[in-house]
């Protein structure tokens, strides 16, 4: 069981309604489980709606903000908001205060931060599961090229099938409840 998911997504709404009712459904499912949201403490987009859902419930929401960004943005009320320095800092924060991650659309932010944590699992620095929710397809073309980087012999497939992908909030939390990391190493 989980105590905390950290979830990377948008500070943009996206083009279509699905994104925003998907993101509200996912925070009230997170409710539901006890499970605490760590992300990255903005007020706007997908990410700003997520945490007022989660708060909404009456559930515990910590939000982690480089300082350049706390002093451009509004905030919304958090069970705890920590100001650092840097990304790099912000990210190593919300890394280890998660139980495991779960990518929604977003921009390059998103893509940066679920590859990084893909990146440090295949390379053992964790063991924590990892979700993609694909509302309306969104990742449909990413998991393609991770894909097409297997086929090309740049991963292996044991570790893109520790990949979870669901494009329903309830089933992508079962499916990182019963997660096993691989045991495959990057390095035979």
């Amino acid at each position: 069981m989980f105590k905390s998911i950290c979830v990377f997504c948008g500070s943009n709404f996206g083009v279509t309604e699905i994104y925003k009712q998907q993101v509200i459904k996912l925070g009230k499912m997170l409710t539901e489980k006890q499970i605490g949201l760590v992300y990255g403490g903005g007020n706007v987009g997908l990410m700003g709606e997520l945490a007022r859902s989660v708060l909404e419930e009456q559930g515990k929401v910590i939000g982690i903000i480089p300082k350049k960004i706390y002093e451009n943005v509004e905030h919304v009320e958090l069970t705890d908001l920590v100001v650092v320095d840097t990304m790099h800092e912000r990210k190593a924060k919300m890394y280890d205060a998660a139980d495991g991650f779960i990518a929604l659309p977003g921009g390059i932010g998103t893509i940066e931060e679920l590859t990084e944590a893909l990146t440090w699992q295949q390379l053992g620095y964790h063991h924590k599961p990892i979700g993609v929710l694909n509302i309306n397809g969104f990742f449909d073309q990413l998991i393609s090229f991770f894909q097409h980087q297997v086929d090309q012999g740049f991963i292996k497939q044991e570790f893109l099938e520790g990949l979870i992908v669901s494009d329903d909030p309830k089933e992508i939390l079962s499916l990182m409840e019963k997660f096993t990391p691989s045991k495959e190493n990057k390095w035979m």
